[in-house]
């Protein structure tokens, strides 16, 4: 069990990290699925489109969804964004600058699996076979077929063994067609998603470098804001068990010996450093009102101003108190009158 600890308080302090490598194992995995899978064009006039871009755009919009269902900062971001304003404000840049990383993640899969569909080039083939222009690639002036008819002979195009439009399109020329353009398009998908990425994970701290600081340091202080009050509820519904527990037994022990009945031996316990671990919240009622009024109203991010040193400007010089220390006769004069 604590091995298991560990590696969970590994994985949560490298949290980044850690989704860095979900998002490309899912990558992978997307590949993977890719290569695995049976595609069969149903070869019908009014079905190949639907499919082809079914097959096309469906699977990355679940690998996007399930890559923010992997964030858990996902639940942190809806959090914050509709809480309570409360005592302590919300800046919308930080709430985007957090949505926007999760993104960046869960986009990689989805890339990922439209540039392997759009390179082996099946999907657009089985979606846009009767879009062939058989007057420039086949004989044009086939005249026993209606349009219809020739629609139904090219929608065969992607299942070789039932084609039988020969004499219209030969069927090699047709798939050739259609995979080139297939793959010029996956190349030119993968060319814009590199350059989309280089812009924003280089060009964009430039240009607001400010901003993109703020936003990056409070998005990691909500984090561990919330790490960290996670981790402080459940020290005190430890010690409030804790606590709870030895009293029932206490209550109980001293039923027992007024029955006559055999006590047990005394154990040493902590129960003190278990009670100050409470911060003075002993009952449920309270509990409850301390985590309504941090949901409802955070407290300001203000760490009392007066205790701390005022740097003038950025030269990092500390400004002199506003008001001075009063001499010490006067301050011995005033704690003896006190």
């Amino acid at each position: 069990m604590d091995k298991f600890r560990m590696i969970f308080q590994f994985l949560q302090s490298n949290q980044e990290s850690f989704m860095s490598g979900i998002c490309g194992i899912m990558a992978l995995a997307s590949a993977q699925m890719y290569s695995a899978f049976d595609f069969n064009c149903p070869c019908l006039p009014g079905y190949n489109l639907a499919y082809g871009l079914g097959i096309l755009l469906v699977p990355p919009l679940i690998l996007f969804l399930l890559g923010f269902v992997l964030n858990n900062n996902v639940s942190m971001l809806a959090e914050e964004w509709r809480r309570p304003r409360g005592r302590r404000g919300k800046d919308p840049a930080v709430l985007r600058y957090m949505f926007c990383s999760m993104a960046q993640r869960a986009m990689i899969a989805p890339v990922v699996w439209v540039a392997v569909t759009l390179l082996d080039g099946k999907c657009i083939t089985c979606a846009f076979c009767t879009s062939v222009p058989v007057e420039t690639l086949g004989n044009g002036s086939h005249p026993s077929l209606s349009r219809g008819e020739v629609e139904r002979v090219l929608a065969r195009i992607p299942c070789k063994e039932i084609y039988d439009g020969q004499e219209l399109i030969a069927n090699e020329v047709a798939i050739r067609y259609l995979r080139c353009i297939s793959q010029a398009l996956g190349w030119c998908f993968m060319l814009l998603m590199t350059t989309l990425a280089f812009l924003v994970r280089s060009l964009r701290p430039c240009f607001t470098q400010a901003a993109f600081l703020k936003s990056r340091y409070w998005s990691h202080y909500i984090d561990i804001e919330r790490k960290l009050f996670d981790e402080t509820c459940t020290e005190h519904a430890r010690s409030f068990a804790k606590i709870c527990i030895q009293q029932f037994f206490e209550g109980m022990s001293t039923d027992l010996a007024a029955a006559g009945c055999h006590q047990p031996r005394d154990s040493p316990t902590d129960a003190g450093e278990a009670a100050r671990k409470l911060l003075g919240i002993t009952d449920q009622g309270t509990m409850n009102m301390a985590l309504k009024s941090w949901h409802r109203c955070k407290p300001p991010l203000h760490l009392h101003p007066h205790t701390l040193p005022v740097l003038n400007s950025w030269r990092g010089e500390e400004q002199p108190p506003a008001h001075p220390p009063a001499p010490r006769k006067e301050r011995a004069a005033y704690y003896s009158r006190v």
